[in-house]
């Protein structure tokens, strides 16, 4: 018997079925959080990666300011989480993001990343305001957890007395058993690639461009409500092999193997979702790549259980000299899994180059991306393919349904 699909329901809550509870995913993360803190020597975690700011906060604002380091969370022990943003965001969240007290939304603005000087004294400011915070928790003496920071605010902080150790580890950790909620986001992400992926194969063509597909890609997840499109890979022809990992404008010509990568999230939750297809026809050496690293990609899949070490899925991946590398190193992120959730690469991952270093047991509830790459024997064709894995009691469940266990001919001849 085949088992139920996991849902993936749609984007509106309803009164007639059993949807994502905003509230229980925001309690889940926040509790999730808190345990880490409490399970470490820290009294409070500083963070300011984007996927942690909005684990612990439940906040989002703009992609565009993801990269600039200027909001920022304090976490600390026994009070509610505490907030820097930008600008008028502040207004917004205290108005509609009331799960946190009006108090806890602050306006914050450390320099975008160096462009405006240290020496005005923003980031003097800010860590003063924290540590009169930290004092008031009564953690002031006790480490501070910090994910990712600028040399000149760790330094400012350690200048004000504040001893510093990593929280990123805590945090990940923290996030790497995905609540119910969690894994229905992450479905219904992936079934609106589902989606993409029958345009692609409709539109796959002599002629269209690895850009246009691109942006067909692009049009798509946004009408369907995606929050935000990371990236979108195309890639084709004799450019297959060796794999760039972007796109160009080059046009797709008959015979071509393609394949491409969709990454976007929904309401945060991402996907990394790779097909191949051939273009009008497929060659024998095309076919046989193909076969090869569906080949590998069952034999992973079939290692995946609660219980079992990384190293052990690692194992059943092919080395890097099987299919032309020098060594691990050089072939990395082509045979390898990464977990997947507000963040693009969260743990575990499982690649033969850190899992037989030091394996982690796999657990129900991790979520990750599992990726084979053949190149042809043509020299320039190769396949590429993705599918993303949720851990269940009742073993591993692909969320990726698009098919993938043959090569797909796109308007075959």
């Amino acid at each position: 018997m085949t088992a139920r699909p996991l849902p993936a329901p749609g984007h509106m809550g309803v009164d007639y079925e059993h949807r994502v509870d905003f509230d229980r995913l925001r309690h889940y993360r926040l509790a999730r959080a808190e345990a880490a803190l409490e399970s470490s020597e820290c009294g409070a975690f500083l963070l300011f990666d984007f996927y942690n700011i909005r684990y612990t906060t439940n906040t989002w604002i703009g992609g565009a300011l993801g990269d600039k380091m200027i909001r920022y969370a304090l976490l600390a022990r026994g009070k509610e989480p505490v907030l820097w943003d930008f600008g008028s965001a502040v207004r917004h969240h205290q108005l509609y993001s009331t799960w946190l007290p009006e108090e806890s939304y602050r306006p914050g603005f450390l320099g975008f990343r160096g462009a405006v000087s240290p020496e005005v004294g923003l980031m003097a400011d800010a860590v003063a305001e924290i540590k009169s915070l930290l004092e008031g928790a009564g953690v002031a003496d006790l480490p501070v957890g910090v994910d990712i920071v600028e040399p000149p605010f760790l330094f400012e902080m350690q200048r004000q007395g504040l001893r510093v150790v990593d929280a990123q580890q805590l945090m990940l950790d923290a996030r790497v058993i995905k609540s119910q909620d969690e894994i229905t986001l992450l479905t219904q992400a992936v079934a609106m690639v589902d989606g993409v992926y029958q345009d692609i194969y409709e539109a796959l063509k002599p002629g269209i461009r690895e850009n246009e597909v691109v942006a067909l890609a692009n049009r798509r997840l946004y009408e369907m409500g995606s929050d935000q499109v990371e990236a979108v890979n195309a890639i084709s022809g004799e450019r297959c092999n060796p794999h760039p990992h972007n796109f160009t404008d080059r046009l797709i010509r008959p015979g071509d193997q393609a394949f491409f990568d969709i990454i976007h999230s929904f309401n945060g939750y991402r996907t990394c979702y790779y097909r191949t297809f051939a273009v009008g026809s497929a060659t024998p050496a095309q076919k046989d790549a193909y076969k090869q690293a569906r080949e590998w990609m069952d034999r992973g899949i079939d290692g995946i259980a609660a219980g079992v070490g990384t190293d052990e899925v690692a194992a059943l991946l092919p080395k890097a000299e099987e299919f032309g590398f020098a060594n691990e190193m050089a072939a990395f992120g082509l045979q390898f899994a990464h977990g997947l959730g507000l963040g693009l690469h969260e743990r575990p991952i499982i690649s033969r180059l850190n899992s037989m270093k030091e394996p982690v047991e796999l657990q129900v509830g991790m979520v990750f991306a599992l990726e084979t790459y053949c190149p042809a024997s043509d020299g320039f064709s190769a396949a590429r393919i993705e599918e993303e894995i949720v851990i269940t009691e009742d073993g591993p469940r692909v969320l990726t349904l698009f098919p993938a266990q043959e090569l797909v001919v796109a308007n075959p001849y």
